[in-house]
């Protein structure tokens, strides 16, 4: 297997990455990697409904669609990514238990007991320290998860929308659980980069790994792949299942009503009960992207001033 340590925390370049050695290569791989902050949704979700539209625009943290499928998780620096890519014969592929045990079996080394609870969650005493997910292609699995070890879970907890009532559709939901870091089990341990040289350390000293770089070639055919799919609207928010959005709210001391039906990521519906003027509007808000830029554009043409947060009673 060769061992791959990703040098940049671009995180639309990195699991660009995942899909184009499982697309393009026969090798074997386990890649690790650090992300800058960012939240990763699962490939059948929907992103407004699992991500607190709120937090992340006020805050410029992208969200990014994979191609496994699973829930959304929050990547920042202080969390560790590991992919593992591997050939797999047809029916024998999707093995959680198969892909998680060699990081069992790093972390029980450092002196951390922790084990596969459920289908796809590494837990330490009940409590979670990792998400799992998998993509097949082929006769090729990808298995790729986090390990939080000192992660901002303030931000995780604040990018993870939990009043998801307002949504309805027939996408994957996320399942929250209660997480921590794993820092305070491995106090010897300074950073997630020493983390990550560790658990790169311990792979290389297993026999038939090598240690590999991406080489000029690919990367540039992976960056042309983060720039055609994982910076694109299309991909991060419009490829998710159609959904409903039903909301009840007040704004300027007056109450009011909204329905949207989106698919595509266009609202292809729309009704507002309120002020005649938001009446009026909903006709134009059919065709729009559901995104907050495009909502507060429209708003603005039809000389609807909304104020403060208001724009998120829509999202």
């Amino acid at each position: 297997m060769l061992c791959l340590n990703l040098n940049t925390t671009n995180p639309f370049f990195n699991l660009a990455v995942d899909e184009y050695l499982l697309k393009n290569k026969k090798e074997e791989y386990l890649i690790l990697g650090i992300n800058s902050p960012a939240v990763i949704i699962g490939k059948h979700q929907v992103a407004h409904r699992e991500v607190d539209s709120r937090f992340v625009f006020e805050r410029g943290i992208p969200v990014i669609r994979r191609i496994s499928g699973g829930g959304a998780v929050y990547h920042d620096f202080g969390n560790l990514n590991f992919t593992f890519i591997l050939n797999s014969k047809k029916g024998y592929q999707v093995n959680f238990r198969k892909y998680t045990i060699p990081v069992l079996e790093f972390l029980e080394e450092k002196g951390i007991k922790a084990g596969l609870e459920g289908k796809s969650d590494l837990k330490v005493n009940g409590i979670k320290i990792s998400g799992n997910a998998e993509h097949v292609y082929r006769e090729r699995v990808l298995h790729h998860g986090t390990l939080l070890f000192n992660s901002r879970l303030d931000n995780l907890r604040g990018t993870l929308r939990n009043d998801k009532s307002s949504y309805s559709t027939r996408a994957v939901e996320s399942n929250p659980s209660q997480v921590m870091n794993l820092k305070e089990k491995v106090p010897q341990i300074k950073s997630t980069i020493d983390f990550k040289s560790e658990m790169l350390k311990f792979f290389l000293e297993k026999e038939g790994n090598k240690y590999t770089e991406l080489t000029e070639e690919e990367r540039s055919e992976t960056a042309e792949l983060e720039r055609l799919k994982y910076r694109t609207w299309e991909w991060n928010y419009a490829y998710g299942p159609e959904y409903y959005f039903i909301n009840r709210f007040e704004l300027e001391g007056e109450k009011h009503f909204c329905r949207l039906f989106v698919k595509d990521g266009i609202i292809r519906e729309c009704e507002i009960e309120g002020s005649g003027e938001m009446t009026a509007t909903a006709k134009k808000l059919i065709g729009c992207k559901h995104m907050v830029m495009e909502l507060v554009e429209i708003f603005k043409q039809e000389k609807i001033n909304i104020k403060g947060a208001g724009i998120f009673n829509f999202f």
